[in-house]
């Protein structure tokens, strides 16, 4: 365990596993990774989780979020939204079009589909892969699971907007007219683009997920979601 560790995965609020089974080698994971995925997420992630180096680009992407650039789509565990992102224009402005949260409808299912405690369970007894894949990733000496704090509490942080915030096409891509939001993390645009009922339902999420990780009490209303 790195020496500035903040959050030992060891101290997480969550039962002990059953499994006794051994963990594979990271190399050769995916199959048991995608299969302990799936029964959490539901059949909508069957077709969501791309089947190869899951762990490494589940951890590549969370180290990514809390970033201003992806960098690149390649280290995505999940495939992209269906369908092309859809703008329109009103008194002049132009905005992101509401039915752009249909394309992120089949992600939000897996969200809701998922048992918090069950998928910090599981993480916690898989630990071990994404440690390695973290110091694989570059960082030999950080742990892993303080950086998954990190990018949740960036996501938590994203703004509340109650209506769509105005774009400018350039260069073939859309930005934010207000340099605040331009400026926002990779993690936190991903927040804005999910709509305000779906940015408020992973936020809670979100919130119940750190609570388990960093072994804080949660009331029975936060357990049932």
């Amino acid at each position: 365990m790195a020496a500035s560790t903040h959050h030992p995965i060891a101290q997480a609020s969550v039962p002990a596993s059953t499994s006794t089974a051994p963990l594979p080698a990271l190399d050769d994971s995916d199959a048991n990774v995608a299969s302990a995925l799936r029964t959490l997420g539901g059949d909508r992630l069957k077709d969501l989780l791309l089947p190869q180096q899951i762990v490494n680009h589940i951890v590549a992407t969370v180290d990514a979020l809390p970033r201003h650039e992806l960098g690149s789509a390649s280290i995505l565990p999940l495939r992209t939204p269906q369908g092309a992102f859809m703008t329109g224009k009103t008194q002049g402005i132009l905005a992101a079009d509401a039915r752009n949260t249909g394309r992120y409808a089949p992600y939000m299912a897996v969200v809701r589909r998922a048992d918090s405690q069950a998928l910090v369970t599981w993480y916690a007894h898989s630990y071990p892969l994404f440690q390695q894949a973290y110091r694989e990733l570059g960082y030999p000496k950080a742990y892993f699971n303080d950086r998954l704090i990190a990018a949740i509490d960036d996501m938590l942080a994203a703004p509340s907007l109650a209506q769509p915030p105005a774009l400018q096409l350039a260069n073939g891509r859309y930005t934010y007219v207000d340099p605040a939001l331009e400026s926002l993390s990779v993690g936190q645009k991903l927040m804005l683009r999910l709509g305000p009922v779906n940015e408020a339902e992973l936020k809670a999420k979100l919130r119940v997920i750190r609570n388990l990780l960093t072994a804080r009490q949660l009331s029975t209303t936060a357990r049932t979601q």
